[in-house]
C-alpha cells in the first residue's frame, strides 16, 4: 500500500517523528528544569548549537558516538555555566543575556566550522540501532519505535527519571521552591543560588546532549545554524507542559510528526511544497499557544533574580 496513509509513508513519518522529537525532547526537559528552578533559559538554542558542533567534532575526531556525546554535554555546560554566571550569580536579565548567547553561538559555531572544515561536510557513519525483539517486528510502528539508537531509550527513559526526581525527592522540592518562594528556601537553609545553578548547568547538558543527537545521529554531519530554532521549540513545550515532564515528550513527539512530514511525503512520492511542510511545527506551536498558553502554569519567581534580603 503506497500514498497518503499508506504502510511506506505512515513508517517513515513514525520514524523520522522519533528523529526529530528527541532533541526537542532533551531540550524541553532541561528548559523545564530551569523554569521549575526560576531561571527562563532564553539561551538555550545556543547550548544547543555548542552541543551539536563539539558533539560533532568530538564524534568526527575520536570515532566513538558516545564520546562526541560526553563533548556535546560538555560544551552545553561551558554555555550555562556563563548564563548561571551572568543571570543566576549577578542578576542580569534572564532574557536579555539569552539572546545574546544564542546570536553568539550561532556565529561562532558557523565560524569554528568554516576555519575546520572550509566549505567541506564531512559525513559520520550510520549509527549502529538497538533491536528490541518481537516489539520490532509489528507492522509500521515496529520499526519506527523499536529499532533505533540507544540514545532514544535513555531519552525516553529520562522523562520517567526526572518525573520521579520532581515528586519524590528533596531535589525536586528545592527545585520547585526556588522558583516559586525562594525567600522561603531560603529560610529554610539551602542555597537558593547554588539549587538555580545546578538547574541552569543541568539545562545545558541536555541541550548539548540534544544539538549532539541533530547532528550526529539525526543528519550525521554539521552545518550552521543545525538547530533551525530546535531551542525556542523546547521553550515552548516546557511553558505548556505544567511540570509534567511526560507532558513534554508528548508534545515533542507533535512536533516531530510536523518536522518529519517533509522526508515521508517524499517517500511515499507525494509532492507537496516543503515550504507549507516546514512552517507547521510553528504553526502548531501558535495553535497550541492559543488553546493552553492561558492555562500554562509559570513558577512566581520566573525570570527574577533572587537578591537574599530584598524585597
Amino acid at each position: 500500500m503506497t500514498g497518503l496513509f499508506g504502510e511506506i509513508f505512515l513508517s517513515a513519518l513514525l520514524f523520522g517523528a522519533v528523529t526529530a522529537a528527541i532533541p526537542l525532547l532533551l531540550a524541553g526537559l532541561g528548559e523545564q528544569m530551569s523554569e521549575k528552578a526560576g531561571v527562563l533559559n532564553i539561551g538555550i538554542e545556543g547550548m544547543m548549537l555548542a552541543g551539536a558542533y563539539l558533539g560533532f567534532v568530538g564524534a568526527f575526531y575520536s570515532g566513538s558516538l558516545w564520546l562526541g556525546f560526553l563533548t556535546s554535554a560538555g560544551g552545553g555546560i561551558a554555555v550555562a555555566l556563563v548564563m548561571a554566571l551572568l543571570c543566576v550569580r549577578i542578576g542580569l536579565n534572564q532574557i536579555v543575556i539569552g539572546i545574546a548567547l544564542t546570536l553568539g553561538l550561532e556565529g561562532l559555531t558557523a565560524l569554528l566550522h568554516h576555519f575546520q572544515f572550509s566549505r567541506s561536510y564531512p559525513r559520520l557513519p550510520a549509527v549502529d540501532v538497538t533491536v528490541i525483539p518481537l516489539l520490532s517486528d509489528i507492522p509500521v510502528i515496529g520499526p519506527a519505535l523499536f529499532r533505533q539508537h540507544l540514545s532514544v531509550y535513555l531519552a525516553v527513559a529520562l522523562v520517567f527519571a526526572m518525573g520521579y526526581v520532581y515528586r519524590r525527592t528533596q531535589l525536586g522540592l528545592n527545585l520547585q521552591a526556588a522558583g516559586d518562594k525562594p525567600a522561603a528556601l531560603d529560610v529554610a537553609g539551602i542555597d537558593v543560588v547554588r539549587t538555580r545553578t545546578i538547574a541552569v548547568l543541568t539545562t545545558g547538558a541536555l541541550a548539548g546532549l540534544g544539538g549532539a543527537f541533530l547532528a550526529n545521529v539525526g543528519a550525521g554531519l554539521f552545518i550552521p545554524f543545525i538547530t533551525n530554532g530546535a531551542g525556542f521549540l523546547g521553550i515552548v513545550l516546557a511553558m505548556l507542559a505544567r511540570g509534567r515532564p511526560v507532558w513534554v515528550l508528548f508534545g515533542a513527539l507533535l512536533f516531530g510528526v510536523c518536522l518529519s512530514l517533509t522526508t515521508a511525503m517524499q517517500v511515499a512520492g507525494i509532492n507537496i511544497p516543503t515550504d507549507v511542510i516546514q512552517m507547521l511545527p510553528f504553526l502548531a506551536v501558535m495553535i497550541m499557544l492559543v488553546l493552553f498558553g492561558r492555562r500554562a502554569s509559570l513558577p512566581a519567581a520566573l525570570g527574577i533574580p533572587y537578591e537574599r534580603g530584598a524585597r
